[in-house]
């Protein structure tokens, strides 16, 4: 999402996911969008998904395995989930 909507470089995207705890180099995310750009572009178009612009943050405080963490939550209109982000501190 991030990607598409923000003019992102690939290290800004490899910065992205390691925050997220996926460590990846910016030439394998660049080869990411190469192969699969075109796959996703043709199931978007084949659903004629719309693009929302409004999204909503739920923020939510859980415990994992006896420490307490931040989980967000981004949804769209339609309730649905864009991204997650577990924090240890707000």
């Amino acid at each position: 999402g991030y990607y598409l909507r923000y003019a992102l470089s690939y290290r800004d995207i490899s910065e992205i996911l390691r925050e997220r705890g996926v460590n990846v180099h910016h030439s394998t995310v660049y080869r990411w969008v190469q192969e699969y750009a075109p796959i996703l572009y043709q199931i978007w178009k084949k659903k004629h998904k719309k693009a929302y612009y409004k999204w909503r943050i739920d923020e939510t405080y859980i415990k994992i395995k006896g420490k307490w963490s931040y989980l967000y939550r981004a949804i769209d209109a339609e309730g649905h989930t864009l991204d997650i982000w577990l924090r240890k501190q707000r």
